[in-house]
C-alpha cells in the first residue's frame, strides 16, 4: 500500500568505565530486589529508546571507541544494526513520524512549531502537534491490552491536550519543549527562559539537582513498576541528552579529560576507521566539510582547550546515557520481563553542527551564563560543540542536523531481542523512523484502524521492520522506492542509488542537485549535468510526493 507513495525520510564494545563513588550511587538500584512480573500474555513487551542529537558514528558498535558505550554496544551487536536508517532532519517531526507511522507533514509537524513561517501557521499539517488525522502507536497498543509509559522529550505540543496523557500513555513525565537544561529547567531561549514539564498531563516543577537521563530512567523504572496487572507494557525512553546545553556531571567530565586534545580532524579519521572495522562502511569516502570549518591546527592553544573541552562534556553526557541503559535493562532482568523484551534504539536526527553561538535565536541569551573553560558543562554553563565535531561525529556524511544531506537524517538505529539467531547482523537497505510503528502493531498483533471514535485516519506510511529480526538482508521497501523529505525549505527524494537535494547557500546551490550513493556516500560529486533526464524525473517526483502529503514550502528564510 505505502510502497507506491514516496515518503519523508524520517529516522559497541568498551568497557563500561568505572565511574565516581558519588554519580555511581545515584545510579545504584535499592538493595531490595524487584518483585518478578509474571504475564499471561504473551505478546512482547517494547522498549523504545532515543537519544537526542546522536551522531551517526558515537557509538563503539557504529565507529566509534573513545565513548564508554559497553551496555548499548552490547544491545546493537546482539541485535540487528539498521545500516541506513532515515529521520527527518531534525527531532519533532522525527517523534511525530515515530509515533504515528506517517509523515510529519500529515501528522501535525510539517515544520517545528517554533520555527513556523507565517503561510505555513493554521494550515493542516503545520498544527504543531500529533492531529486528528493520525493516532499515537501508545494508543493502539493501550486500547489493546498493554501498559504505556514514557518519560522525556515529548516536544509534540506544549498545551495539556496535546501532552502524552491524550496520546495513549497512562503514565507519563515530559519534557514539552526541544530540550532544556539537564540539571534545571533551564529554557533554551530568551522567550522561553523555563522549560515546562507535565506529569500525567499536569503541570510539573523539574526536581531540584536532578540530572536528566538518571531522572528519567528512574522515572521510567517506576512507572513499570506500577504494572500490577502485569500487562505487556510499551515504554518510551525520550533521553534529552545528548542535546545542548552540554552539561554532565563534574566526575564524567573529569573521566575525558585529554581525551580529544588531538582534534576533530583526527577524531574522524579515528571514526572512519572504526566504520571500517566494524562492517558499517565498505567504499572510500570523499568529504566536504562544512561552512565555517576550521583544520584543528590553525586552532591557537586555548581555542583547542576550550574545544577539547566540549566534546568532553558530550562523551560524559552519552557515558551517562550508557549509564542509564545499563540500569534499565538490569531492571527489566531481575523482573524477568527482558527475556520478552523487543529493545529499538535510535536517534532522533544527527549531530547538532550549527554554530549557534552565531544564530539570532540565542542573541541576548548566552550571556546569562558562564561559559568559561573552568565552568564548561556545569549548571549555569550553555554550550554547543559546533560543525567541526560534529563533521567528525556524522562520519562518513556530509553536514548534520537540521539539513537534507545525509548526515542529517542518517542515524544509529538497532533492534534487540533476546536469543536472534542473526545476532550481530547489520541491515544495509533504507528503511525509515515511520517503519517503527508499524513494527509493534504487527508484533502486538494489533490491526491499524481505518478510523478511531469516528473519525477516519491516514494510513500507515511506513512498514514493519519484524522480517528484517529474522532475516536481515530482506528488503523492506522495494528498490525502486521513493523517499520523499522537505524541512524548512530545502528537499531531497531518494530512489535506490540515486538522491536529488536542494539546499540554499552556503550549504547548497539552491537547485537540484544529483548524488549517487553507490560511489559516493559523501555527496560530495553533484552530477547533475549529466544526468538531466534523470533530475527532472526525480524532481517530478518530489513534487508528486509534496503534493501527496501537503508540503507548503516556507515563504522567506526557515529554519536555523
Amino acid at each position: 500500500m505505502v510502497l507506491r507513495r514516496c515518503f519523508v525520510v524520517s529516522l559497541v564494545l568498551m568497557g563500561l568505565g568505572a565511574c565516581s563513588e558519588s554519580h555511581q550511587e545515584r545510579l545504584t538500584e535499592p538493595a531490595r530486589l524487584p518483585k518478578p512480573i509474571v504475564s499471561s500474555d504473551s505478546r512482547p513487551n517494547f522498549l523504545l529508546v532515543v537519544v537526542d542529537d546522536l551522531g551517526y558514528s558515537d557509538l563503539s558498535s557504529f565507529g566509534g571507541g573513545e565513548i564508554a558505550t559497553a551496555a548499548i554496544d552490547r544491545l546493537a551487536l546482539e541485535g540487528v544494526r539498521l545500516n541506513t536508517f532515515y529521520t527527518a532532519p531534525t527531532c519533532s517531526p522525527t517523534r511525530a513520524a515515530l509515533l504515528s507511522g506517517n509523515d510529519p507533514h500529515i501528522a501535525g509537524l510539517g515544520n517545528m512549531a517554533e520555527l513556523l513561517a507565517k503561510n505555513q501557521r493554521g494550515k493542516p499539517g503545520y498544527e504543531g502537534h500529533l492531529n486528528q488525522r493520525v493516532i499515537s502507536i501508545a494508543t493502539l497498543l493501550r486500547d489493546a491490552g498493554y501498559f504505556t509509559a514514557m518519560t522525556g522529550k515529548w516536544h509534540l505540543g506544549l498545551e495539556a491536550e496535546n501532552s502524552p496523557a491524550t496520546q495513549g500513555f497512562e503514565h507519563s513525565y515530559a519534557l514539552l519543549h526541544g530540550g532544556a537544561g539537564h540539571f534545571d529547567d533551564t529554557g533554551l531561549l530568551e522567550r522561553a527562559p523555563k522549560a515546562l514539564y507535565r506529569e500525567d498531563g499536569k503541570l510539573v516543577d523539574w526536581p531540584k539537582g536532578r540530572y536528566s537521563s538518571d531522572f528519567y530512567t528512574e522515572k521510567l523504572i517506576d512507572y513499570l513498576s506500577k504494572n500490577d496487572g502485569h500487562q505487556p507494557f510499551f515504554a518510551y525512553l525520550a533521553f534529552s541528552a545528548v542535546h545542548w546545553p552540554l552539561q554532565a556531571p563534574d566526575e564524567l567530565i573529569r573521566k575525558y579529560k585529554g581525551r580529544y586534545d588531538a582534534g576533530w580532524d583526527v577524531l574522524r579519521k579515528q571514526r572512519l576507521k572504526g566504520l571500517r572495522q566494524a562492517g558499517l562502511l565498505t567504499e572510500n569516502i570523499d568529504f566536504v566539510t562544512p561552512p565555517g570549518y576550521q583544520p584543528w591546527d590553525n586552532l591557537s592553544r586555548e581555542q583547542q582547550r576550550i574545544e577539547a573541552r566540549k566534546m568532553e562534556v558530550f562523551a560524559a553526557m552519552l557515558d551517562n546515557v550508557n549509564q542509564n541503559i545499563e540500569r534499565l535493562v538490569s531492571y527489566l532482568e531481575k523482573t524477568g520481563t527482558l527475556d520478552n523484551t523487543v529493545i529499538i534504539f535510535l536517534s532522533d536526527n544527527g549531530a547538532e553542527g550549527t554554530p549557534l553561538e552565531k544564530s539570532p535565536l540565542l542573541k541576548g541569551w548566552l550571556e546569562r551564563f558562564d561559559n568559561s573553560l573552568e565552568n564548561m558543562g556545569r549548571i549555569n554553563s550553555y554550550i554547543f560543540y559546533g560543525p567541526n565535531w560534529a563533521h567528525a561525529t556524522t562520519a562518513p556524511s556530509k553536514y548534520y542536523k537540521s539539513h537534507v544531506a545525509e548526515g542529517g537524517i542518517h542515524v544509529p538505529a538497532f533492534i534487540w531481542r533476546k536469543g536472534m539467531a542473526v545476532k550481530g547482523a547489520i541491515a544495509r537497505a533504507p528503511v525509515t523512523v515511520m517503519d517503527i510503528a508499524p513494527t509493534l502493531l504487527e508484533m502486538a498483533m494489533v490491526e491499524y484502524p481505518k478510523e478511531y471514535q469516528g473519525k477516519p485516519l491516514e494510513p500507515l506510511r511506513g512498514l514493519s521492520l519484524q522480517p528484517l529480526m529474522d532475516e536481515p538482508s530482506v528488503r523492506i521497501h522495494p528498490e525502486d522506492a521513493l523517499f520523499g523529505l522537505e524541512l524548512f525549505g530545502r528537499r531531497a527524494i531518494r530512489q535506490g542509488q540515486w538522491k536529488i537535494t536542494m539546499e540554499p547557500s552556503p550549504f547548497g546551490t539552491g537547485e537540484w542537485e544529483l548524488y549517487d550513493l553507490s560511489s559516493d556516500k559523501g555527496e560530495t560529486h553533484n552530477v547533475a549535468k549529466s544526468h538531466p533526464d534523470l533530475v527532472a524525473r526525480l524532481a517530478a517526483a518530489w513534487q508528486d510526493y509534496a503534493d501527496e502529503v501537503g508540503v507548503i514550502l516556507p515563504e522567506g528564510p526557515s529554519g536555523y
